[in-house]
């Protein structure tokens, strides 16, 4: 696998074996040959991007004839070269336009970089465009109707490929990109990629700069990275993006030197003659926080895992935080519904007129309608609900101080069932609330995912197993506030024992 991932394919283009420009040239093939079909690229941007790929030739061409340029130039860009989408939400990106998955917005032209899109271009991604969202990111399929139809998975192109950085999950496993940018207000980069078999971590609150243009997204509750083939490009990324900006509201604690090195080290423990590490605790789930069970094939999955992370040296518990998935849900509603309003507020002031029927797909018209229902106090007292989680949960991954109190980590399912079928939770519900918490709805498919966007803890979906209908099952491991690098390490331990595919077999 690590000959597909995008650290390998930087290494090509340093070593002359492929041009920049060759390796983007490529990726746009593949976009225009498979994106008819599984809809994950939107918003293309070739003639800025082979710009900026023959500006990195030069770069390359240059650095070789200088004795230890080119690992400079590697030391400090280490993707250099590498074609990536970024998706198709609020991520402000010069040249590359946004339409938030929406026909509303039409086309959203962005005067500057984000303070994180200037970190992925100095570390030498080269975006071509931008991958497929639902609308305003609000649910966890993509299936919006601004782009002509359902984003489809490339394992079954009959299944979703979850949501909401659904395009940029299937983009990167039908070959059409390394890695792909993704975000998670609710579970958005977890669940794409626990549903496409590809590893993608939420990392800790604070960790990944919003400015300049926002101080945080959806009170907290959102934040940005990628969806990978590997842990190591997952840590790589994070070593060259982490890090408050400039003004930015808070920032998470200290973090390791480097998280690629982090990897490393865990992976040297695996080694019998390697060096001694301290075992980690982890409290295991199969069940969700109100106890209920999940499909068989998810159980089976995490109960497999925590065998295979006990036979690496770690205690595993069946624990998990005295909560219920309403009270982490409600709360959360609240202020997605906030923002998601606040955001058509601003368009039709701009304009200076309401949003037309035919604007707003169904579930969104109501999500809008429920945000404005909302007052101030009302807003304020749900998010201090989420903060109050952020500091239960704080309390049950801390313990008592004690040697066998609290936990290094959680594992627990991803979502509750395997991928489902497009159109299952399609945005055509009138009522948001009942299409995210009612009996059927969404809480059932997904209890798991949104606890960590409340607490700001890091979590990741690993993948894992496969389903009888030959899907692909994640499993999820969460880490204390700040220790992204332990989600990191035991990752990276599943994945050196238990290889995931890095393709679908989808080869159109």
């Amino acid at each position: 696998m690590a000959d597909h991932d995008a650290i390998a394919l930087a290494d090509r283009i340093a070593a002359g074996q492929l041009g920049a420009l060759e390796a983007l040239d490529a990726a746009i093939a593949r976009c225009e040959a498979v994106n008819p079909e599984i809809n994950a690229v939107c918003n293309p941007a070739y003639d800025l991007a082979r710009e900026q790929a023959r500006a990195v030739d030069d770069q390359l061409a240059v650095a070789r004839r200088h004795a230890g340029g080119l690992q400079v130039l590697r030391r400090e860009r280490p993707f250099l070269g590498v074609p990536s989408l970024l998706k198709d939400l609020s991520t402000a990106a010069v040249g590359l336009p946004s339409t938030m998955g929406s026909r509303l917005f039409g086309r959203i032209d962005w005067p500057v970089d984000s303070a994180l899109v200037a970190r992925y271009r100095r570390a030498g991604f080269v975006f071509f465009g931008r991958s497929t969202s639902p609308e305003m990111g609000i649910s966890p399929s993509t299936e919006a109707a601004a782009y002509g139809g359902p984003t489809r998975n490339p394992w079954s192109l009959a299944h979703s490929p979850g949501g909401s950085s659904g395009g940029a999950a299937a983009a990167v496993m039908a070959d059409i990109v390394t890695i792909g940018h993704a975000s998670d207000g609710a579970g958005s980069i977890r669940i794409p990629a626990t549903n496409c078999g590809l590893f993608g971590l939420k990392p800790t609150r604070g960790l990944i700069p919003a400015g300049p243009l926002a101080g945080e997204g959806w009170g907290g509750l959102a934040t940005e990275h990628f969806v990978t083939r590997s842990v190591r490009d997952s840590a790589l990324a994070l070593d060259v993006s982490a890090g408050a900006d400039v003004g930015a509201p808070y920032a998470a604690p200290a973090r390791p030197a480097s998280f690629a090195d982090a990897v490393a080290e865990a992976l040297a423990a695996l080694d019998p003659a390697g060096p001694r590490r301290a075992r980690l605790r982890i409290a295991c789930t199969w069940r969700t926080f109100d106890g209920e069970p999940v499909h068989p094939e998810v159980e089976a999955a995490v109960r497999e895992a925590a065998r295979l992370l006990e036979s690496f040296g770690h205690i595993v518990e069946e624990s998990a935080p005295a909560l219920r998935t309403i009270d982490v849900l409600q709360p959360m509603l609240d202020v997605i519904t906030s923002g998601t309003a606040m955001a058509v507020d601003i368009v039709e002031r701009r304009r200076g007129r309401p949003a037309g029927d035919d604007e707003l797909e169904p579930t969104t018209r109501s999500a809008v309608a429920f945000g404005r229902s909302l007052s101030a106090p009302r807003y304020l007292e749900s998010l201090g609900a989420v903060h109050r989680l952020g500091r239960q949960v704080g309390q049950f991954m801390e313990g008592d101080g004690s040697p066998d109190s609290g936990y290094d980590l959680m594992l627990s399912p991803v979502l509750a069932t395997p991928p489902i079928e497009l159109g299952r939770i399609a945005m055509n519900h009138p009522d948001f609330i009942e299409y995210r918490i009612g009996p059927n709805g969404i809480i059932r498919y997904s209890p798991f995912t949104p606890l960590a966007n409340a607490t700001g803890q890091p979590s990741a979906s690993v993948p894992f197993a496969t389903s009888s209908e030959g899907l692909p099952i994640g499993v999820m491991l969460t880490g204390r506030f700040g220790e992204d690098h332990r989600v990191l390490q035991a990752a990276a331990q599943i994945e050196r024992a238990r290889p995931w595919a890095p393709f679908a077999p989808y080869r159109r």
